[in-house]
């Protein structure tokens, strides 16, 4: 699920937060796994959530028929948003609930957000259409379930209810919806469905977490490679950010072989794009390709492959 777009943004917040603070690289590194496990946690629990929506249907049939007065329509209710073989794959997956209970994570929500959430979304559209159709098939489950997920979204209470508890969910957001959906659509649930998205080694340990530490470790080295390329500029001068994408970029470029240097001038420049000032895309990009031009002359960069360096 996270890319290495994903993984650099979060260790240039890291790297960021710890200014002028006293956490140790032991701290920093530990902050970067629990960061890892969040967007994992993230996840899981948007899917459970939409998944107790989708089942409060049960609730409401049970409401309808204890009525001291049920109309017609009440008695003939049938919770479809419920019962379907899609969202039963979610309610009734051991595998899934262990999962949940493995990464401690608390699905306990107070009944009446679900509820409220769920009488908001009866009264949309698709849903209408979806109950009104008779029997349906798992194309139109899928797409009622797209169309639930899509309005928890838009709902204030499902994103108050995200957001206190989970304090990564403005960065992860885009990710983790992009990531819902797709589990949604390769419904019914089973255990590769999910956990394909599950933090993936070779990202997040071995790219990400071995960057990460060669910045803490090497950061000295690293503004020494980079001050005397800076031309009219004051290392203090320079934005903070902007410093830190470039302690990153060298530091990937020396010691990743395998990521052509093309892939890594652009990715930084991108951040500096959505995270630094107006100016910070045009002067990570000219330092840096002076910088590489420089570390390839003199052999520091050392990429296997064809074409990896241009």
């Amino acid at each position: 699920m996270l890319s290495r777009r994903n993984i650099r943004i979060k260790i240039m917040q890291l790297l960021y937060s710890s200014i002028n603070g006293d956490s140790n690289h032991t701290d920093i590194l530990q902050r970067y796994n629990d960061l890892i496990q969040q967007s994992y946690k993230l996840y899981l629990f948007n899917l459970s959530t939409t998944s107790q929506v989708s089942n409060f249907a049960q609730i409401d049939q049970k409401n309808r028929t204890t009525k001291l007065l049920p109309t017609e329509a009440d008695v003939n209710f049938i919770p479809k948003l419920a019962l379907n073989d899609l969202s039963s794959s979610i309610k009734t997956s051991k595998e899934f609930h262990k999962e949940l209970n493995d990464f401690e994570i608390d699905v306990e929500i107070e009944e009446g957000t679900i509820k409220s959430v769920y009488a908001e979304f009866v009264k949309t559209d698709e849903y209408k259409s979806y109950q009104e159709n008779g029997e349906t098939k798992h194309e139109d489950d899928k797409a009622v379930l797209l169309a639930l997920y899509k309005h928890c979204l838009g709902n204030a209470l499902f994103e108050d209810l995200v957001d206190d508890r989970f304090n990564n969910w403005e960065d992860d957001k885009s990710l983790v919806v992009g990531a819902v959906k797709r589990t949604i659509k390769a419904l019914p649930l089973k255990e590769d469905t999910y956990r394909q998205f599950k933090p993936n080694h070779e990202t997040t340990q071995e790219f990400g977490h071995k960057l990460l530490q060669l910045v803490l470790e090497k950061d000295e080295e690293l503004l020494g490679i980079i001050e005397p390329n800076l031309k009219n500029w004051d290392a203090d001068r320079v934005a903070i950010i902007d410093m830190i994408l470039l302690k990153m970029a060298i530091g990937e470029l020396m010691n990743f072989p395998s990521i052509p240097t093309k892939v890594t001038l652009n990715e930084y420049v991108e951040i500096a794009k959505s995270y630094s000032t107006d100016k910070s895309k045009d002067f990570i990009n000219g330092i840096l390709d002076r910088l590489m031009k420089k570390l390839d002359g003199d052999g520091q960069i050392n990429k296997t492959g064809r074409g990896l360096v241009e």
